[in-house]
């Protein structure tokens, strides 16, 4: 839970501003330390709000460089919260928090003509009328949801271990291939997948656009869930950093009163699938033709930078022989889920962005590899570069591998 010395334990050392990848490229947001520990001690005194916060783009980079451990971005989406709940968010909003519901509505009717009632120009027109700006490029509904994907695939019977996939809404509804590639590899591995209907969003976009009354009933929902699996011995995995970081991080300071155990439910994914290799769980047959100099640039999202527990991806890609991997090393991608969407945001995302871009373009690379899937969007829009999940990546090689 944050308290008032988190907030003290600032030394007005600037090295987030100077992190800040917002505040690098724009004058709008006053920086992380202004609006983080230096405004809460106004806010104390309810002496308003700076309307320069909704700028702040939750990457976690003021956190990841703080010398002091002041969790900056936490004490902004807390002062978002607060504000929200005195000042009703916008349409524009509510409708880039709730992605789940649209999806679910969405699955209703063909994907093709969900996604063209959303990308014709019409369509775009009306959305920047909103403010969801029409230069943006919005993921793409599957022809096949993950839950329905899921269903209709069959599992080897006779495998004896047992996990349990927490999927986050981006694959449920436009990456299901991730997912249904994910549990090939744990198939593979020895391992059979359980896929629990009561899982919803981890709250992320909801909190970050201020829903915070959705985000705790999505919390309590997935919480119950996944504490039926641990008191059952059995692991629940994550593909998605930002999902990883809401239950590790930033649940038990938004809501303490739920979230006190939250972090130990929820696991890495990919580190899951590394120590399925080292065990020798999962073969990687060594030469191997099928990724054959192949060149991959990897982007490590903010998120996972945040959680400070390494970069399995990158790990797992640097597993398929052959394979010739680089890390762009260039910083933010600058769409911060659903922030580069929105019409005033939009320039900001992609300036910040260009960093990583350009990166991107130099490598010469065939593929870019990410784990979070608005970063993958975001790469795809501002290079036309082709991006995968890095499980999505191996998957492919061992599938090619054993025909």
């Amino acid at each position: 839970m944050l308290s008032k010395t988190d907030t003290d334990k600032c030394v007005a050392c600037s090295t987030c501003v100077v992190q800040c990848p917002v505040a690098e490229v724009t004058t709008k947001f006053l920086g992380p330390r202004m609006l983080g520990p230096a405004s809460e001690r106004f806010r104390l005194l309810n002496d308003g709000e700076d309307s320069s916060l909704t700028y702040c783009a939750n990457c976690k980079n003021c956190d990841i460089s703080c010398p002091q451990g002041v969790g900056v971005s936490n004490i902004n989406m807390l002062a978002r919260a607060a504000y929200a709940k005195k000042h009703r968010p916008s349409f524009r909003d509510w409708i880039l928090a709730h992605g789940e519901l649209e999806s679910r509505l969405a699955g209703i009717f063909p994907a093709a003509l969900a996604n063209f009632g959303m990308a014709n120009p019409i369509s775009k027109c009306i959305l920047d009328k909103i403010g969801i700006s029409k230069k943006a490029d919005l993921p793409r509904f599957a022809s096949k949801q993950l839950a329905a994907a899921f269903k209709a695939y069959k599992q080897p019977e006779q495998l004896s271990k047992k996990v349990v996939f927490f999927p986050g809404c981006f694959i449920k509804a436009y990456a299901p291939q991730t997912g249904m590639d994910f549990v090939w590899l744990l198939n593979k591995a020895g391992y059979r997948v359980e896929l629990p209907d009561a899982f919803c969003c981890c709250g992320t976009p909801l909190y970050t656009n201020g829903f915070a009354d959705d985000a705790r009933k999505n919390a309590e929902k997935n919480l119950a869930e996944m504490r039926k699996w641990k008191e059952q011995g059995i692991k629940v995995l994550a593909l998605c950093p930002s999902c990883e970081l809401m239950f590790k991080e930033e649940l038990p300071v938004f809501f303490p009163d739920l979230a006190h155990d939250g972090a130990s439910y929820l696991e890495n994914g990919e580190e899951f699938v590394l120590g399925c290799i080292s065990r020798g769980e999962l073969v990687i047959d060594a030469p191997g033709n099928a990724m054959k100099d192949k060149k991959i640039i990897y982007h490590a999202p903010c998120h996972l930078r945040a959680l400070g527990s390494g970069m399995p991806g990158l790990d797992m890609l640097g597993s398929i022989p052959g394979l010739k991997v680089s890390s762009a090393s260039a910083g933010c991608c600058g769409i911060s889920g659903s922030y580069g969407f929105k019409k005033e945001k939009y320039d900001i995302s992609m300036a910040i962005g260009s960093k990583l871009f350009q990166s991107i373009k130099n490598s010469n690379a065939d593929l870019a590899a990410t784990e979070c899937g608005t970063c993958k969007v975001q790469i795809m829009h501002g290079t036309a570069m082709p991006c995968e999940h890095p499980v999505s990546i191996l998957k492919h090689y061992l599938e090619k591998e054993q025909q």
